[in-house]
Formats: C-alpha cells, sequence, structure tokens
C-alpha cells in the first residue's frame, strides 16, 4: 500500500467533493480516510488514499493539479513520508 496525502482548497462551490472522488475512482485510487470542512465559504479536505495501483504518481499529481483549475480549488498531492516528515515537530 502507497499512501498519499491530497489536500484540496478553495471557495465552495457545488460539487468539489463528486469531481475529485470521481477522478480518484477512475485511477483505481481508494480513498482510506477524508476529512472536509467549510470555514466562511471557503472549502478544505484532506483525504489519505491507497496509490498503490497508480501507475505514475507525477501523472497523478498533475491531472489532479489540473482538475483543481478547472474547479477553481488547488489540489496538492504529497507521498506520506513527506507530508510526515514536514510536520514533525
Amino acid at each position: 500500500m502507497k499512501k498519499t496525502i491530497i489536500t484540496v482548497v478553495g471557495k465552495d462551490t457545488v460539487g468539489i467533493i463528486a469531481r475529485v472522488c470521481t477522478y480518484l475512482a477512475e485511477n483505481g485510487v481508494n480513498i482510506l480516510d477524508i476529512s472536509q470542512t467549510i470555514v466562511q465559504g471557503y472549502f478544505n479536505m484532506m483525504m489519505i488514499v491507497d496509490t498503490g495501483l497508480v501507475q505514475s504518481f507525477d501523472r497523478l499529481a498533475e491531472e489532479l493539479e489540473e482538475l483543481g483549475k478547472e474547479i477553481g480549488v488547488v489540489i496538492k498531492c504529497q507521498h506520506e513520508e513527506i507530508f510526515e516528515s514536514m510536520h514533525r515537530i
């Protein structure tokens, strides 16, 4: 299992979760955990996903970034190890 952290941030609009989750499902990415909140009209979602079946992490990250531009949010992907290292105190 290859865990990846995906974050989605931007102005709240209808369908953000649906578009991101549809893309992930179509590309064989399994959602392990998900948290989302809306604060004063701003959407924030963090997902932990299994990218073990994904052929190219870089392609996944690029396509999610493009999807984010289409729907007006910023989508970032990080390998779990990098995310943990960056957030360790």
